[in-house]
């Protein structure tokens, strides 16, 4: 037995065997102990969560929450923290012992990052997802969120593993906004493209699955990237718009036309009848009101034509589906052709009389 204490309390590179000992199990409990309640933990976590979402309910933030942030804990950071506690236990020269402060400050918030982007996103499917059922529309403006936060994450942890490790990170942050100044202008097309980007992620102008107008082109949208939003247009094509761009033009966004105002001409010929004239815009009316989904508002001989006598009508369509209103229409004209038929009355088309006189 004394052989044996005698031999613990040898010392072995500035610790003893006892410390070495003690510094092994620390190390072997941490990295091995620990990752295994992890698996225990998150088995038991994804279980709940497959009981809720088999029964058609949303996952609480108390189950969820901790068990996507435990599936981002890295070996790495496990590594590392049964490295601390090992590291504890023995003296180390300055040099070793500053090694190991260096990697176990960056290995801590480089995992605080990855927790803190995590959550980012678990709050990003949430709202996403939020009514049971996922939000494509917004799927692309998330993404556009989700790149910004990762940058400010990051870029946060990167200054209180800095600061923790005794670098002054204010001279620090006054030359990075000395060249973050330089760095914009290089950059202002980039950054004017990515700022319009998060615009339009909170303002929210325009979704995936709109249908735009902008000048003098038409489409769908099928993505909001962070620099450019790429449209489908009718023909086909794909059409990409710069985000900058996209929001100096004038975007009419027909998705979210609640009803469908048109305006239509009918001309008839001069010849026709006063009575005849004074009957049409009832009939015109009642062509109109005969089509579902439609709501009459006038209709007037307005203008004297160089052929005919015009009438201009107003109705609007309920519905902003735009083969409905094709179909309306087509209906109407068609009613139209033959009430008028019926009446003896004619379409005007364009024509020129001649007068020719003897001469005297």
């Amino acid at each position: 037995m004394e052989h044996l204490l005698a031999l613990l309390h040898q010392v072995v590179l500035g610790n003893t065997l006892r410390a070495w000992g003690l510094a092994a199990l620390a190390f072997a409990f941490t990295f091995i102990v620990v990752p295994g309640l992890r698996r225990i933990v998150e088995r038991r976590q994804r279980a709940r969560m497959e009981s809720y979402r088999s029964r058609g309910e949303s996952v609480p933030a108390g189950i969820e929450v901790p068990s996507r942030l435990l599936r981002q804990t890295s070996r790495l950071f496990l590594w590392t923290l049964a490295l601390w506690f090992a590291t504890r236990i023995l003296t180390l020269p300055s040099a070793v012992d500053h090694a190991f402060t260096f990697i176990i400050v960056v290995t801590f918030w480089l995992q605080a990052a990855r927790w803190g982007v995590e959550a980012v996103r678990i709050w990003l499917d949430r709202q996403l997802h939020e009514g049971g059922t996922a939000d494509s529309a917004r799927a692309g403006s998330f993404e556009v969120l989700l790149f910004v936060s990762r940058i400010a994450v990051y870029s946060f942890a990167l200054l209180l593993a800095l600061d923790n490790l005794g670098v002054q990170i204010k001279p620090l942050l006054a030359g990075l906004g000395i060249g973050g100044i330089a760095i914009a202008l290089a950059v202002q097309t980039v950054l004017g493209d990515l700022f319009a980007s998060l615009s339009i992620t909170l303002d929210k102008p325009f979704e995936v699955g709109d249908a735009l107008s902008i000048d003098d082109v038409n489409g769908t949208v099928e993505r909001i990237g962070i620099k450019s939003t790429r449209l489908r247009s009718l023909s086909g094509e794909q059409i990409v718009i710069s985000n900058a761009d996209l929001l100096k033009s004038r975007v009419r966004n027909f998705k979210r036309m609640n009803e469908r105002r048109y305006v239509f001409t009918v001309g008839v010929t001069y010849e026709t009848p006063r009575e005849r004239l004074a009957e049409i815009p009832s009939i015109i009316e009642a062509a109109v009101r005969a089509q579902p989904k439609t709501r009459f508002d006038r209709s007037h001989l307005l203008t004297f034509g160089d052929s005919a006598l015009n009438y201009e009508t107003v109705y609007f369509v309920t519905d902003a589906d735009y083969l409905l209103f094709a179909n309306t229409q087509q209906a109407i004209n068609l009613a139209l052709l033959e009430a008028f038929a019926k009446r003896g009355i004619e379409f005007a088309y364009p024509t020129q009389r001649q007068i020719v006189s003897a001469p005297s």
